[in-house]
């Protein structure tokens, strides 16, 4: 995969566009933290994507006192661990790595069975 630079020199009538393609190097910094999603929120507004990513843990039901206490919650909470804002116009080309990763994952699942 490349980044392309693109510079356009001159005025409106005489516009020379010259480009250049320049590799990406993929960095994952060592202080990284990665965490679980469970959970997805997808908000849009004009310009851009916002997802939201959440961790729902579950109660630890030890026995039947604690059974009872879980039985009383109004609700668990979601914990949010990441947010992401992706360009409108980059959000297809997300849309479609994804799409085709989970079809290999498939595929090669199914192949496992």
């Amino acid at each position: 995969m490349a980044y392309k630079i693109i510079s356009k020199q001159g005025d409106i009538m005489s516009e020379k566009e010259q480009s250049i393609d320049l590799p990406i190097e993929w960095n994952y910094p060592e202080n990284i933290v990665s965490k679980y999603a469970t959970n997805l929120v997808v908000q849009h507004t004009e310009h851009e994507f916002i997802l939201s990513f959440f961790e729902v843990r579950s109660p630890v039901i030890l026995g039947p006192i604690d059974k009872e206490k879980a039985l009383q919650l109004k609700s668990i909470k979601a914990e949010c661990v990441a947010r992401v804002f992706v360009s409108a116009g980059r959000m297809s080309d997300f849309v479609k790595v994804l799409q085709d990763n989970l079809n290999t994952y498939k595929a090669k699942s199914n192949q496992l069975e």
